[in-house]
């Protein structure tokens, strides 16, 4: 009898765990659980920038600046193809970038090195608020790779983009040692991206 008893709490317990989720890490998470979305940076364009932030002629796959930075807030545009993926399904984005010096070594990233924003509609405004995200700017980040930087961590930061922006421009800031900036990963995601899960384009851990 006492074994009869033992082994119907045990189902009770594990039944009250599955229905509260607990148990595993992998629950649905918000956004219909989705799994991530690793974007293919080799689909990414670079993009020429002209006077007024307008947009020039295509420069071809590449995520890193072609023209040294020279000074604070220089930057280069990255354009996103527009069948990228349904973003309405994702809350999160992790992006991390890489710092390299004039000598083409990478620096290890620190605050004041680097920050970018998207652009939903590249005729619009590209700069949006100082610190913020605006209207056509759903996601402004600073300090990326650094101390204070949030965007870069598995937990990533929330956006707001309902659709694929226009595209992202990507910064150098003050630290003057920053002559080179390329994108090492763009993942939208609705939990924890694990960086040592590496996945294909739109596959999530399995």
């Amino acid at each position: 009898m006492k074994k009869i008893l033992l082994v119907a709490v045990v189902l009770l317990m594990t039944s009250a765990l599955a229905f509260a989720g607990g148990g595993s890490d992998k629950g649905a998470a918000a956004g219909g659980g989705e799994p991530p979305f690793v974007v293919d940076l080799s689909k990414l364009v670079q993009a020429e920038t002209l006077p007024g932030d307008k947009v020039g002629r295509t420069l071809g796959n590449s995520v890193r600046n072609l023209t040294p930075f020279k000074s604070a807030w220089d930057g280069f545009l990255i354009l996103f193809p527009e069948d990228m993926v349904d973003l309405s399904k994702y809350q999160r984005v992790t992006i991390t970038l890489k710092y390299f010096d004039k000598d083409g070594k990478e620096l290890e990233p620190a605050d004041s090195m680097g920050q970018f924003n998207f652009i939903t509609d590249l005729n619009g405004d590209w700069r949006g608020p100082a610190m913020d995200a605006g209207p056509n700017t759903p996601l402004k980040q600073a300090n990326v790779g650094g101390f204070s930087g949030l965007v870069n961590k598995e937990r990533g930061v929330r956006h707001n983009c309902s659709k694929v922006p226009g595209g992202m421009v990507i910064q150098r800031a003050q630290d003057g040692r920053v002559v080179f900036i390329e994108i090492g990963t763009i993942v939208f995601h609705n939990s924890n991206f694990k960086f040592s899960e590496p996945q294909p384009e739109g596959v999530g851990p399995q």
